[in-house]
């Protein structure tokens, strides 16, 4: 009877063993609130990438500042000198220019050129201020124009040539608003081939003279 008893408790305790192998334990589910899965338009200041700021948005930039930061003087204030400064400005100058300063100008040579060309183009322009200077020409004492415009531009007449010695004389009919009168003149011969340039500064009524040699 003690064997059978001792049989039957053997057998329940390997029973409650295998029982307890064969059920698996469990453990509750915890479930937590909703979690936010909202995309917010800012991030929050922890978890944004910081970038330092090179250009700060607050204020304008001023590009003269770093234009001005380095001005550079290759020399001493003390040996900067002003544009002009040593210039020595006649005071009559303006007379002069307005046609009232008292010095006169008179006859002028120009000089002599020789040539094989039949025929010359003589040129003249006002070769400084435009302001209506007019000359008269005479060539060997015959008027060839009587009343010639200096403007900007060259204007003149073709002259033909006497063998030798051909004169030619520039009368200044007056001195404009800003006198001498003033003038350039050119030589031309029949290929159209600068032989002769001068010019001249004459009053009312002075002459520039020029002896054209035909060899």
């Amino acid at each position: 009877m003690r064997a059978v008893f001792s049989l039957l408790m053997i057998l329940g305790i390997a029973g409650v063993g295998i029982s307890q192998t064969d059920v698996p334990k469990t453990q509750p589910l915890k479930i937590g609130p909703k979690p936010n899965l909202e995309i917010k338009a800012k991030p929050t200041q922890n978890n944004s990438l910081r970038m330092p700021s090179i250009i700060d948005m607050g204020k304008t930039p001023n590009l003269r500042d770093s234009l001005m930061s380095n001005n550079v003087q290759m020399l001493p204030d003390r040996e900067l000198r002003q544009a002009g400064f040593d210039m020595d400005i006649d005071p009559k100058v303006g007379e002069r220019e307005k046609g009232k300063g008292k010095e006169h100008y008179g006859d002028m040579y120009l000089g002599d050129v020789k040539t094989s060309s039949k025929f010359v183009g003589i040129v003249c322009r006002d070769h400084e201020y435009v302001d209506g200077d007019r000359v008269k020409i005479y060539a060997n004492g015959e008027v060839i124009d009587p009343n010639i415009l200096l403007t900007g531009s060259f204007k003149g007449v073709n002259l033909t040539l006497d063998k030798g010695f051909n004169r030619l004389d520039f009368e200044a009919l007056n001195q404009g608003t800003s006198g001498p009168n003033t003038a350039q003149v050119d030589v031309y011969d029949e290929a159209g081939k600068l032989i002769y340039s001068n010019k001249w500064l004459l009053s009312t009524g002075s002459k520039a003279s020029l002896i054209i040699v035909q060899d």
